[in-house]
């Protein structure tokens, strides 16, 4: 049997974002126009083609935790205001949505869902004029159990002891004085569990506990705050770029619907 997607969620993973958008057309029985009439509410998406790149795999090694990628680069003096991943078929369809910090025509920013069946995945790009624009690509379900009812990966008491503890690192070259972008890739313990999960000891189901919110900042600059959702994997990772500023410590604050927060600085050191 198909689930149909769980939309009650859209509402507060929207919130800090101002999206709206006009129906289109869609192959009979897909569960897109309802999450595009209710996400985005009113206006068009543009043909992303120039302007948004989305990286996926067609089909991924672990369903559990695929990576989706988003190059994004605007014309005309226009910046990027915001980045939405939306996984069609999932339970909960507005996996991610990347508020960006000011001053951005271009960036890279990626991070890992869960994929529930075969899905049309998207990523939908805001810009500062407020022209939305998508691009879209089918990814394939690899085999075994649907994602967002698999149980969390590991040893359940190892998995609440290290709830909270993040990685971060430095990818590729380093930033030179003719070169101010850098990469980064942060990653969190989190089982971000999805509320489907039925415990096999208690036969009662595990209660959701997502990760609802992180935020990067470069000394006091924004770079980005994210708005989560179950469709986050498990261990959720961002990698992202940006413009360096001199800031010495990156820093990043991560919370969950348990009302817990989490707040790490990591140093970048300043341009060279």
């Amino acid at each position: 049997m198909v689930r149909r997607p769980n939309l009650s969620l859209l509402p507060a993973l929207l919130a800090a974002v101002s999206l709206t958008a006009v129906a289109l057309p869609a192959k009979a029985g897909d569960a897109w126009p309802g999450i595009h009439a209710e996400a985005f509410g009113g206006r068009t998406l543009h043909d992303g083609r120039g302007i948004v790149t989305l990286t996926a795999p067609y089909r991924p090694e672990d369903v559990r935790s695929v990576p989706l990628a988003a190059d994004i680069a605007l014309d005309g003096g226009r910046t990027i205001k915001s980045v939405s991943f939306v996984v069609e078929m999932n339970p909960s369809p507005v996996a991610a949505v990347f508020k960006m910090g000011e001053g951005r025509s271009r960036a890279h920013i990626s991070t890992n869902i869960r994929l529930d069946q075969q899905s049309d995945v998207r990523v939908i790009v805001e810009a500062s004029d407020g022209q939305l624009y998508m691009a879209e690509q089918l990814v394939k379900f690899a085999g075994g159990q649907a994602s967002c009812s698999a149980p969390p990966v590991g040893d359940p008491a190892e998995i609440a002891a290290n709830i909270g503890k993040m990685d971060f690192a430095g990818v590729g070259a380093k930033p030179t004085a003719s070169h101010q972008t850098a990469r980064a890739r942060y990653a969190l313990n989190h089982p971000n569990h999805t509320g489907m999960v039925l415990d096999p000891i208690s036969l009662l189901y595990i209660p959701l506990l997502m990760v609802d919110r992180i935020e990067a900042r470069q000394g006091d600059e924004l770079i980005f705050e994210m708005t989560g959702s179950i469709t986050l994997a498990q261990n959720p990772v961002v990698e992202f770029d940006y413009v360096t500023n001199g800031a010495a410590e990156m820093s990043v604050t991560a919370h969950d619907t348990s009302g817990a927060a989490w707040t790490r600085r990591f140093p970048i050191g300043p341009a060279g």
